[in-house]
């Protein structure tokens, strides 16, 4: 669904079963952002091509994390024409105890070359400027996609609509994760795009998500 401009937005609201929300900014960006698990990618591709975006139009695959109903179809991209990224230090979690999370779902590990390695600071994708936010908590190498001109924040499983990604997964802490959503709070955004969920539009209700969030899920974290 095109939300505005070069946005589009695939929400995941299947109840029976976990998979993530997946984001496509096109114009000369062309990023699709977490694709979700590989079993899904034909429905998501088809939820595109009915918007007029080809598989063949992606020039990016950005994940947000590594965990498996975020990053797994990123495999089913040819890395010759399309960059896959992921930041340094979640691909060292991946390689290591993040890759255990695949074996408790049934999933084999994906074999996937990494060819655009992320790290903090500016990126420029297409014509567009980004800002690469490490947001630790959820994985240690989360990110956040920040793109200044929209005021749009993709910050995967890190904060909800009124929740937060959890930490009790390998690799997660608590203590991390109230730091990056407060960190991430500070942005000026006017858009929200979670992981799971629905988005958060306007600035005033995302600072409210915000404070909801701090105010009632950060005792228990």
């Amino acid at each position: 669904m095109k939300l505005k401009d070069d946005i589009y937005v695939y929400e995941w609201t299947n109840n029976f079963d976990n998979n993530c929300n997946s984001y496509y900014i096109g114009g000369e960006v062309k990023a699709l952002i977490d694709p979700g698990l590989s079993r899904y990618l034909p429905d998501l591709l088809n939820q595109m091509s009915a918007d007029g975006i080809k598989k063949d139009d992606i020039s990016y695959i950005i994940n947000t994390h590594s965990h498996p109903d975020h990053f797994q179809a990123s495999e089913l991209f040819d890395t010759g024409t399309v960059q896959i990224a992921l930041h340094g230090k979640e691909m060292e979690f991946l390689q290591g105890i993040g890759g255990e999370l695949y074996g408790l779902f049934g999933i084999t590990v994906p074999q996937i070359p990494i060819n655009f390695p992320l790290t903090e600071g500016s990126i420029t994708l297409g014509d567009q400027q980004f800002t690469i936010i490490l947001a630790p908590g959820h994985s240690p190498g989360s990110i956040g996609l920040y793109w200044p001109q929209q005021k749009a924040l993709f910050c995967g499983d890190v904060v909800f609509d009124q929740s937060v990604g959890r930490s009790d997964f390998p690799g997660g802490n608590g203590s991390l994760l109230k730091k990056s959503i407060l960190a991430l709070s500070q942005l000026d955004c006017e858009l929200l795009f979670p992981g799971h969920m629905g988005i958060v539009t306007g600035r005033e209700r995302i600072q409210k998500n915000y404070n909801i969030v701090i105010q009632t899920i950060f005792p228990y974290i």
